[in-house]
């Protein structure tokens, strides 16, 4: 049983990771978006309760096989973090992440974050907010206050490169110890 929670700014590819990971270890994969926010259209416009958020974090972490938590919980997900194995953070250069943001959205949203679509304001702020990840203060979701917060933890925190090819991120993970030895026993 393994727990690992992978951490980065939007678009340095934590949920990809976090899927690649969870399936090679068939184990779960958790979205740190699908606890913070309210199911709604346009999406990621209301955030859920903390407590209720908090409530099905835990549930979801209650599993009895390992997990892999995709995004970041840092003002919120104080409960878990004794679980986890290994942290994983990922850092890219920040051209290429929001690159790969733009090309995220167009493919989700298409003309809804376009001139005129029901998304276009609030397309235009989450880019705004992910551009300044690398310069922002800890006071919010910034590489200061990821920093910083990385400091507090006592699990291992494997730093990788995530402009690299999933499959050599996905390898690099599972040959770390805190997780090859988990995967060992998994496979007993």
């Amino acid at each position: 049983m393994v727990h690992i929670h992978i951490m980065g700014a939007s678009g340095s590819g934590t949920t990809s990771l976090g899927l690649a990971l969870a399936e090679k270890l068939d184990i779960a994969h958790l979205d740190t978006d699908d606890f913070f926010w309210l199911p709604t259209d346009p999406p990621y416009t209301t955030p859920r309760d903390a407590d209720e958020r908090i409530r099905l974090l835990l549930e979801a972490t209650g599993r009895p096989d390992g997990w892999v938590l995709s995004g970041s919980a840092l003002k919120w997900g104080g409960p878990v973090e004794p679980l986890y194995d290994l942290i994983v953070f990922l850092r890219i250069e920040p051209e290429l992440r929001m690159a790969r943001i733009r090309a995220r959205e167009t493919a989700r949203y298409g003309d809804r974050i376009g001139p005129g679509g029901d998304m276009e304001v609030k397309s235009g702020e989450f880019l705004e907010w992910a551009a300044s990840y690398d310069t922002a203060g800890p006071e919010r979701r910034s590489l200061a206050a990821h920093e910083q917060w990385l400091e507090t933890q006592t699990a291992p925190v494997l730093r990788l490169e995530s402009s690299r090819d999933i499959d050599a991120l996905t390898a690099e993970v599972l040959l770390h110890p805190a997780i090859a030895a988990g995967a060992v026993r998994r496979r007993r």
